[in-house]
């Protein structure tokens, strides 16, 4: 270290002055950032929110989050929180124990995925539970994890705009693939879409952004066509308990082959109401443990402490608290369909059986956008367009149905179907 930075015995006026070169004024004359990251998209949500507090009285069918907030059990388990010091230090990496404990129980009694799983230092064939500050995260250590710059990770359309943004951001590429009418997964498309740079596949059911619910057959292929390939299969089940009729949502983690090469990712924001909690888990083969740890010490070290306490109260209670809402929901789901269905053939809505999101095609000679601030600005109602989901032939829109009471959502339907009216 040169002695200009060295502290003397006698005070910094005996230091050596700095050469003169260094102490002389120059130009700024900037640096230049990530390439990569001019070819991430834009996060939409922020910008239709700017949009809408521009015009006051707007009703937002836009963000995807639940109505109700987090179960009474998850607040009192964070009421004595601040008493026990420990609390106030950096937790393991994985998770506290006892989380670690109910969430292995819950994979065990709600998604039947029991293959080997291990927690704490215990080390095994199968599973591995590491819990994350929400399922976006979860991604960014799977990709972090199983990927090289250069490698290609394959997703549906259309695609949950974080993950396409995240594989951008790790220097690797998105390659995407058409799903059939009623946006259901085409194993056939997905496997002719493989390459030798193929690293991973993507499914998520129910579906951010078209409330497709894959069936359990389609996921079976999916998951023995990674195995076959040696490709991991990347399954998000952030909307596991948001499914209505008939539709049944099914976790590939379960098939007794999965388990080397099968990622698991959920999330406790939308069915227990802790979208700003940031709390959720991923499910990894053993191989891939050591990797993750390594990624999240350095990204977070662990998941914030006190949203894990909560998280033990909510899943102590289980499933059934978002079950019991869900008629609700599917009230305001019905109340979407029916007023999108008037519209006749100028919009093309798929089945939305899952998740909190009707996915609709517009005929229309507008961009996605330029429909959405129409709407914003002229009709009071707010959706998110649909080529940040990847669908830029044609418009197509994405209508949240979660986080609005059964009057508020009526409102924000008529408007949004006046709207469509005026501009389809």
């Amino acid at each position: 270290m040169s002695r200009a930075f060295v502290k003397e015995p006698h005070g910094v006026e005996d230091a050596e002055p700095l050469p003169e070169r260094l102490c002389a004024p120059v130009r700024w004359a900037g640096a230049r950032g990530s390439r990569r990251m001019h070819a991430v998209q834009k996060p939409v949500i922020p910008l239709v929110a700017d949009l809408i507090r521009a015009h006051p009285g707007t009703i937002s069918l836009g963000q995807g989050v639940a109505f109700y907030g987090p179960p009474p059990a998850a607040i009192a388990r964070i009421q004595d929180f601040a008493a026990d010091p420990d609390n106030h230090k950096y937790g393991p990496v994985d998770g506290i124990p006892g989380l670690l404990s109910l969430i292995k129980a819950k994979l065990a009694r709600e998604n039947l995925i029991t293959a080997g799983i291990t927690t704490g230092a215990a080390a095994g064939a199968g599973y591995r539970v590491i819990v994350t500050a929400g399922a976006n995260m979860g991604f960014v250590n799977a990709i972090c994890a199983i990927t090289d710059p250069g490698d290609e990770v394959i997703l549906s359309l259309p695609y949950y705009f974080n993950q396409e943004m995240a594989i951008r951001m790790l220097d690797c590429t998105p390659v995407v693939v058409a799903t059939d009418e009623r946006f259901q997964a085409r194993p056939d498309l997905i496997e002719h879409a493989i390459t030798e740079k193929t690293r991973a596949l993507v499914t998520i059911s129910p579906n951010n952004p078209s409330g497709a619910v894959y069936p359990e057959s389609t996921l079976r292929v999916i998951n023995a066509l990674c195995r076959a390939r040696g490709l991991y299969h990347i399954s998000d089940e952030a909307y596991e308990h948001f499914t209505y009729g008939a539709a049944r949502h099914f976790s590939p983690g379960s098939i007794p082959e999965a388990c080397e090469h099968t990622i698991s990712l959920f999330s406790l924001s939308k069915a227990y109401g802790f979208a700003s909690w940031r709390i959720g888990y991923m499910v990894v083969p053993e191989h891939l443990y050591p990797a993750i740890l390594k990624i999240q010490d350095t990204n977070l070290i662990c998941a914030p402490v006190i949203s894990q306490h909560a998280a033990m109260g909510a899943l102590q209670i289980g499933a059934a608290y978002c079950r019991e809402r869900l008629p609700a929901i599917d009230r305001v789901r019905r109340t979407v369909l029916d007023g999108l269905a008037a519209l006749g053939s100028r919009c093309e809505v798929g089945p939305a059986e899952g998740a909190l999101y009707v996915f609709a095609r517009i005929d229309t000679a507008l961009s996605a956008m330029d429909l959405v601030r129409c709407l914003i600005a002229d009709h009071g109602v707010a959706v998110i367009p649909g080529h940040t989901f990847g669908m830029d032939r044609g418009c197509y829109l994405r209508v949240s149905f979660g986080a609005l009471d059964r009057d508020t959502a009526d409102e924000g339907v008529r408007r949004l179907v006046r709207g469509l009216r005026a501009l389809a």
